[in-house]
């Protein structure tokens, strides 16, 4: 598996900067919009099931299973980026995921964080 298999998050180009933190260095909060989120949910194939299953028996990762959460995480992240866009955002503060079941059928990936407007101090 190559990195952009098993990694994630922005590219090096991008109009909404996300960061993970309350602020960013070197820059002031103008205006705080509000709570953003992306989601997706992913229902597993019969095919990941099964060989996930047989993995597990004997260990180790389960690479189909990673490819497919770090996909599901980027598209969920990609509609958070589109939400705040969409509100005149162009920063995520405090982003988080939050992964969960849903509904026994699939994985419920959720982007979230605070939308805001950030500029470069003066």
């Amino acid at each position: 598996m190559g990195i952009e298999d098993y990694g994630g998050g922005q590219g090096p180009q991008t109009d909404v900067l996300v960061v993970t933190t309350n602020d960013v260095p070197g820059y002031e909060i103008r205006q705080v919009i509000g709570e953003v989120f992306g989601l997706t949910v992913r229902s597993r194939h019969l095919g990941s099931q099964i060989g996930a299953g047989l993995k597990s028996m004997i260990g180790g990762e389960l690479k189909g299973l990673t490819k497919t959460l770090v996909e599901t995480r980027n598209q969920a992240m990609e509609r958070l980026v589109e939400q705040a866009k969409a509100r005149g955002a162009n920063a995520v503060l405090m982003f988080r995921f939050d992964v969960s079941e849903a509904a026994d059928v699939g994985t419920e990936v959720c982007a979230y964080g605070t939308a805001a407007v950030i500029a470069p101090r003066a």
